[in-house]
């Protein structure tokens, strides 16, 4: 992929290079309203203010979606305005840019449109109506399968065939730097004991999951479904997303519907969605599926992204710690598989809908996407720096996830951070 240079100041080692342009919602001191800009280097475009200058006039779209304190709108108008938006401002922030008169030599616009990252606050970036979550990662899936089932029976027979999923809850999805509280609820001291008879605690086993997220810009009506070959016109963009876990309450609960409390305090979403356009370059293959799949999930082969993933851990006050690399191609199904799927019984899907990958973990020690894998179901403590060890997350604790594609020579596309901070169970 050729190299990007760009007239405006942007560190090499910036996620957010011209190669990447990612939309999010801001506020500032000066001005609380909540609305769209662009991540451009250590700095964001105040989308409202550019395109009040009359901007993006020759594009032909209504601007008044950047006037909105969600990117539902701009969202809704389809992946071809995406990528003119996109395409017009690269041009606009090009070295040898076309339209220098727009912003190069506008000093007053740039005055107004260009804020430093670090003066903004970052809000949800998108409505989310409904929020599902898959478990595409095969590798997570058999290593979670090993600890409660042995490897013989670590996968259900219908793994392969499709893309499993559930419904999550959209309320209580969050945007990076947001605390989550460490929930209560009912959990088995000892499993092993007999009789059964759970006690009342805040959550022991408190765990992350390393995941994508894909917000959809297109909808089905209720009744119809979505064909795999339209299926990637429907996303967005995508997101990290760290969907935390309680391994403990989800234990005792999970049987027979599927996680409940154990999965809805809390999902934390990085504040920049990176247009699927943004991702193109880097299409790879995923976990090969031996499967012979029925026709409405058959896909090409270059169907994941090649993203760089990375988390570490903060304890309150300590050294921060790399705990895993992972990557974005350890999934078995792609998330126009997940939608095919998703809307195949003719579940309407809309505008701000959030799919979860599931967690994206690799096959060698130091790529588990989470405490559980890492730490072998408890069994194994985690070296920390400082002398520090974990078999799941402490209060204090802060979970950074990082994600990002490409090299600096032609611009990094990157996702910044995904991050939150355990807070204490309320005493009930």
């Amino acid at each position: 992929m050729p190299s990007l240079k760009s007239w405006f100041p942007i560190p090499k080692n910036s996620h957010f290079s011209l190669a990447n342009l990612p939309f999010g919602i801001i506020s500032t001191a000066s001005k609380a309203t909540p609305r769209p800009a662009v991540a451009i280097g250590d700095h964001c475009l105040d989308l409202q203010e550019f395109s009040a200058s009359g901007a993006f006039s020759s594009l032909g779209f209504d601007v008044s979606v950047f006037s909105k304190p969600t990117l539902n709108d701009f969202a809704s108008l389809g992946r071809p305005v995406h990528g003119s938006v996109r395409k017009f401002l690269q041009d606009v922030f090009a070295e040898n840019s076309s339209n220098a008169q727009v912003l190069q030599n506008n000093k007053s616009l740039q005055e107004k449109c260009l804020i430093p990252r670090d003066g903004v606050t970052m809000h949800l970036p998108m409505q989310i109506r409904d929020y599902t979550d898959f478990y595409a990662g095969k590798n997570h899936a058999f290593n979670v399968g090993c600890l409660f089932r042995g490897p013989d029976n670590a996968l259900q027979p219908n793994y392969t065939h499709l893309p499993v999923g559930y419904h999550g809850r959209a309320s209580s999805v969050v945007v990076s730097g947001t605390p989550i509280t460490r929930p209560n609820g009912q959990i088995l001291e000892n499993p092993a004991a007999t009789p059964k008879v759970p006690t009342f605690s805040p959550c022991k086993r408190l765990d992350i999951e390393l995941e994508l997220g894909a917000f959809l810009c297109k909808g089905n009506k209720m009744g119809t479904n979505i064909p795999i070959s339209e299926a990637a016109d429907h996303i967005f963009g995508f997101v990290l997303l760290n969907d935390w876990s309680a391994r403990d309450i989800q234990a005792w609960e999970y049987v027979p519907l599927g996680p409940f409390l154990g999965k809805n305090f809390g999902s934390t979403i990085s504040p920049w969605i990176v247009l699927a356009d943004a991702l193109e370059p880097f299409r790879s293959t995923g976990i090969p599926n031996d499967t012979q799949l029925l026709p409405y999930l058959q896909e090409k082969e270059k169907n994941v992204y090649d993203i760089k993933l990375q988390v570490d851990i903060t304890p309150d006050g300590g050294e921060t710690t790399t705990i895993l690399n992972s990557n974005g191609r350890n999934l078995l199904f792609s998330f126009a598989q997940m939608l095919a799927h998703h809307s195949i019984g003719g579940c309407p899907m809309a505008v701000g809908d959030l799919l979860g990958s599931g967690t994206i973990s690799g096959t060698e020690p130091g790529s588990e996407g989470s405490m559980l894998e890492i730490s072998k179901g408890g069994k194994e403590t985690v070296k920390l720096n400082g002398g520090v060890e974990r078999k799941f997350l402490q209060d204090g604790d802060t979970i950074t996830m990082y994600g990002v594609c490409g090299t600096e020579e032609t611009g990094l596309v990157g996702f910044g951070e995904c991050t939150g901070k355990i807070l204490p169970a309320p005493k009930l």
